[in-house]
């Protein structure tokens, strides 16, 4: 290896950060050399965003210190960080949602002359960025009206405005389509060969073996080693990480479709982002035990096809038949009642109360029934026994148990939560949207054997991911949504990604009027 490569920029040498009964970093050391791509691989709740936190200044370590070129410094808070050039794209992003994006990219070191605000060279500025390393953004949109793709991409920019040195991808990938995965890699490819160091928080193996120089492990907060990726598999790696041997393919027997459980006639749903509309007269239906899969590049209107489906939002043309009752006008709580139950996008914005503890979360849709409720009083105890044993079953770890504030848990718990909550309900229909987002391997085999067993006892699922593996993994057809139209369906066995790509990409075009139906 050349000489450069062995400096190391930064060193967090034992490391032990301890939360209420939790030990959320157990005595980790790990080493960053300057213009490296270095993977942080572990488990959901194994550690790794609060290693990353405790760089970047938002947690003060127990024990243990930090160098940068040998020196030993202190990060009080992320003002330090980024003086030290410190920069972090955190897994749920940090913006302000009623700014502009490059209001967001500017915050906090605004540019001004005798006390007014410039912003003339900071969006020249940004625009160049943008251009330079491939992030295409709107510097005047509002965050809130932005894709979450988009969202990531300003939180990239942010972080590269500031100049930063070492810049800390935390899931970066989770919310982008297979192309701007892609190209997302090949801008960290260029910024570790301009001198820059990066940390890469992933679950993804793949993307660690495309882009990573080495690879640290932590398990349970505990550090397992640090790999080189030239010498190691993807098998070997998900092994240090999970413990044993995961399985990539999903196991499932062919659909067996009975009959409908929901039908979508000429849907149509305003867009909030523009004067068209974000969903155009679609149509199709899903039956019994099968998945129907809604894919196609994050923007294309699934997000609010899903809002008006569930109620979040309302459609401004067409019906929604749910078990042969129409609900299209129906409340939140009468769908759910009708049948629908619902894994959301944004599990922050509508699948939690962050600051609930996670048995009332467990509960949401349940509280008003008995036994969680007597005489319009609630009852603590079966809410815990209940929480109790949704924590067991589907294996979601919190610190403190059933009284864990939801907030403090790992993003990936937080997930596990919301699909332990939404499968008991023991619905007709299951959409699930983006389910394995920001998952590891391990988890993700789980949630996939829970949404195929969903499948197999006869419930109707409507999966709505920007996976690519997961779309051909674990669907039965796939519908592609491109401008908010459906213009192809695909059987998974028969098509190749190649092919689905192209009807995401709007190269192709092959659906009938009610060829789904």
């Amino acid at each position: 290896m050349a000489e450069k490569d062995q400096s190391y920029v930064v060193e967090m040498l034992n490391i032990t950060k301890v939360f209420p009964g939790i030990v959320a970093n157990d005595n980790i050391t790990l080493q960053l050399r300057r213009g490296e791509i270095h993977a942080l691989l572990g488990e959901n709740g194994a550690g790794k965003s609060t290693l990353m936190s405790v760089l970047f200044g938002l947690y003060q370590p127990e024990e243990g210190e930090i160098r940068m070129d040998g020196k030993r410094v202190e990060i009080r808070d992320p003002n330090d960080a980024n003086a030290l050039h410190i920069g972090m794209v955190h897994q749920h992003f940090k913006l302000v949602e009623c700014f502009t994006v490059l209001d967001n990219i500017i915050l906090g070191v605004e540019p001004n002359k005798l006390g007014f605000l410039q912003k003339k060279e900071a969006r020249k500025r940004v625009l160049e960025l943008s251009e330079r390393y491939a992030l295409k953004v709107d510097p005047d949109a509002l965050v809130e009206d932005i894709t979450v793709g988009m969202q990531q991409r300003t939180e990239i920019l942010k972080m590269l405005y500031r100049d930063n040195e070492i810049l800390i991808f935390d899931e970066p990938t989770a919310v982008l389509t297979p192309q701007e995965i892609h190209e997302l890699m090949q801008i960290m490819k260029n910024l570790a060969a301009e001198g820059k160091s990066i940390l890469f928080i992933t679950h993804k193996l793949n993307e660690i073996m495309e882009v990573s120089d080495r690879c640290s492990v932590l398990r349970k907060g505990r550090y397992i080693g640090t790999v080189d990726i030239a010498d190691t598999s993807k098998e070997e790696l998900s092994r240090m990480m999970v413990g044993r041997d995961v399985k990539f393919a999903v196991d499932k027997s062919p659909a067996q479709p009975g009959e409908t459980v929901l039908q979508i006639q000429g849907l149509t749903v305003p867009s909030k982002a523009h004067h068209n509309n974000a969903v155009k007269n679609v149509s199709f239906s899903v039956r019994r035990g099968e998945i129907v899969c809604l894919a196609g590049i994050d923007g294309n209107g699934q997000s609010e096809f899903v809002h008006a489906l569930t109620g979040l939002e309302k459609a401004s043309a067409g019906k929604i038949l749910l078990c042969g009752q129409d609900v299209t006008h129906s409340t939140i709580r009468q769908r759910g009642r009708a049948g629908m139950g619902h894994i959301p996008e944004d599990r922050h914005k509508h699948g939690l109360v962050l600051d609930f503890p996670l048995e009332d979360n467990l509960v949401l849709q349940r509280y008003m029934e008995p036994p969680f409720q007597k005489g319009g009083f609630i009852q603590r105890e079966p809410i815990r026994a209940y929480a109790r044993e949704l924590i067991e079953k589907f294996d979601i770890r919190s610190g403190q148990g059933p009284v864990t504030k939801a907030r403090s848990m790992s993003g990936g718990n937080q997930q596990k939560a919301i699909i332990a909550r939404e499968i008991d309900l023991n619905r007709e229909l299951l959409i699930a949207v983006q389910p394995t987002r920001g998952l590891d391997v391990g988890a993700i085999e789980y949630i996939h054997s829970q949404i195929v067993r969903q499948r197999d006892l006869g419930k109707a699922v409507l999966l709505v991911s920007l996976e690519l593996d997961e779309v051909m993994n674990l669907s039965d057809r796939i519908l592609v949504m491109y401008e908010g139209e459906i213009v192809g369906e695909l059987d998974p066995k028969e098509t190749t990604v190649e092919e689905l790509g192209l009807y995401m990409a709007g190269a192709k075009r092959s659906r009938k009027e009610g060829a789904a139906s």
